[in-house]
């Protein structure tokens, strides 16, 4: 990607790049930030205009969007958009962003070549602690990761009809500054929760941004499993934390005797190791490898307070 002799930023293809992002939040503000110096203009939806600040500090123009109606400005931009981004959770009802403005979307965006859905490795289910891949079956519990299963399928039609490429970029446990062991060990939150055999897969949000950015450039088509190198227990990343911190780490908690939220507790019903080899052969290179190389960065540069 670069800019020709106008100025303008241009794909791998040479053509422009006009953003719009369904969902302005922690992931999609960091894949604001990196592609900022590329895109011709970034705009973004949030449900509260409270944080038009931290849309606006990371380079997007800050849209409200109720989840229910698209509003003559979003539509606006949505008619120049050549990449859209799509990070609104979808609930009970379905997709809000498709419910809202599948239409629009259709039969109103006349310069989209591409669209990205950040989905979960949550659809995959438990697996035993087995690797997967993306060709694995995917058997979700019933909630959060089945609406999302639900809603990739209803990206897939809309971009089938539209006629665009679609990548959908399954994520795995989302950290970095300000969402890491490292707060939780500093305000005493941190726990030790150990369920044998019990392994965990995660991604620090640059990676995040890094991904779409590289798949947004090439217009890639397709599911992605977004994850790093190495799916580990999770006491082992608290401990690890905890030594760079120069810290004794919190004691082991066995995890059947544990006090946790049902929620919290769900979380150890799927155990799986997911690979990422799909998305290395497209030819993207991951800032943070694995938890010891992210967490060793972010202390380093002090960047694991901030958002």
């Amino acid at each position: 990607m670069g800019r020709g002799t106008d100025g303008a930023a241009r794909t791998d293809n040479g053509m422009t790049m006009h953003i719009f992002l369904f969902g302005a939040g922690y992931s999609a503000r960091a894949f604001a930030r990196l592609a900022r110096d590329e895109a011709d203009t970034i705009a973004g939806t949030t449900r509260s205009e409270t944080k038009f600040g931290l849309l606006r500090a990371a380079g997007i123009k800050p849209l409200a969007f109720d989840g229910a109606a698209v509003s003559p400005q979003i539509a606006d931009e949505l008619a120049r958009a050549t990449h859209i981004v799509v990070s609104a959770a979808p609930s009970d009802a379905g997709d809000p962003v498709i419910a809202a403005a599948r239409d629009l979307l259709v039969n109103a965006t006349p310069a989209l070549r591409w669209i990205g859905y950040l989905s979960t490795v949550g659809v995959y289910g438990n697996h035993d602690g087995a690797w997967i891949d993306e060709t694995t079956g995917c058997r979700p519990r019933p909630g959060r990761s089945d609406h999302r299963l639900e809603a990739e399928t209803e990206w897939r039609y809309l971009a089938a009809e539209r006629g665009v490429p679609l990548a959908i970029l399954r994520l795995s446990g989302i950290y970095g500054p300000g969402r890491n062991a490292f707060v939780n060990l500093d305000n005493g939150t941190a726990r030790r929760i150990v369920k044998p055999g019990q392994i965990f897969n995660r991604i620090h949000v640059d990676d995040i941004a890094g991904s779409l950015l590289h798949l947004a450039r090439i217009e890639a088509d397709g599911v992605f499993n977004v994850t790093d190198d190495e799916p580990a227990p999770p006491q082992d990343v608290v401990a690890f934390a905890a030594g760079l911190m120069g810290m004794v780490p919190p004691p082991e908690i066995d995890f059947d005797t544990a006090d946790l939220t049902p929620m919290a507790r769900s979380f150890y019903g799927e155990n799986k190791r997911v690979s990422n080899a799909k998305l290395k052969a497209t030819g993207y290179r991951f800032v943070h490898p694995n938890y010891r190389a992210a967490l060793t960065s972010m202390w380093e540069k002090g960047e694991w307070r901030m958002d």
